[in-house]
């Protein structure tokens, strides 16, 4: 399966209602089976906005875009997460079954052991039953991926997955996606850090207009990274770009 087109996007285009400007345009990319890309940008450079079009929250508003995998699942950041409803960590993971059922047909047995194998997948088959509140932002981020997995789509969209987790946390992440895309998905990945994207396949540079596409070593160059990101850029000593902080955005374009 790896190298399967999972998206093809070709000059898409998207404007919220009630806006003149577009708030991505001329963005053209392909994901394959087995790939990680990241998407770098700053805030409000449409990150977020190409994930809704991907998720078809946000109408397409220009160009083709074309899903021969059928399916993609989105990731939140685990801080934008409710944590004051009193669900566990399979319940949570439970509602990736509940998303692809008709309205009228309630979960199974058979999803709720889905949902239970999802979360042995990403390790936490032991706290199925803990409060997702109670977790800690690594676990929580691990039952939404095994939420995604629930939901059985080849391609999954990360909002900054790695927001707020401590080191420890961020390498169990870390090994898990790797995993999941050496299983053959495809992983796209919105992210603000140099280091997480030269460690990708691919990276997507935007800033509402699509900057570049294709491997790290020319998608990251300095003078493409500038671009990207202009004042907000972070650099070191000798010039070189860095990690850019990341700051967390609200709900709307971005």
């Amino acid at each position: 399966m790896t190298g399967q087109a999972l998206l093809v996007a070709d000059d898409v285009a998207a404007t919220y209602p009630g806006a003149v400007v577009p708030a991505i345009a001329s963005v053209t990319f392909t994901a394959a089976a087995g790939e990680r890309i990241a998407v770098l940008g700053p805030n409000g450079g449409g990150k977020s906005t190409l994930f809704r079009v991907l998720t078809g929250e946000l109408a397409l508003g220009g160009g083709t875009l074309d899903l021969p995998a059928g399916r993609v699942a989105l990731v939140p950041q685990t801080e934008r997460s409710r944590l004051d409803f009193p669900v566990s960590a399979l319940d949570v993971a439970l509602m990736g079954a509940v998303s692809r059922l008709p309205w009228w047909r309630r979960a199974t047995r058979g999803d709720r052991a889905l949902a239970q194998g999802a979360l042995q997948r990403v390790g936490l088959e032991e706290l199925s039953h803990a409060t997702f509140g109670d977790l800690s932002g690594g676990q929580r981020q691990r039952v939404l991926v095994a939420r995604a997995l629930v939901q059985d789509a080849p391609l999954l969209l990360l909002d900054e997955p790695f927001a707020g987790l401590d080191g420890a946390s961020a390498q169990r992440l870390e090994t898990l996606l790797r995993e999941l895309a050496g299983e053959g998905r495809g992983i796209l990945m919105a992210t603000h850090d140099l280091d997480q994207a030269r460690a990708s396949d691919r990276v997507l540079c935007l800033n509402r207009v699509q900057i570049a596409f294709g491997p790290p070593a020319t998608a990251l160059r300095p003078e493409v990274v500038a671009r990207t990101y202009g004042g907000d850029l972070v650099t070191l000593g000798d010039g070189a770009p860095a990690v850019v902080p990341a700051h967390h955005h609200g709900p709307g374009p971005a």
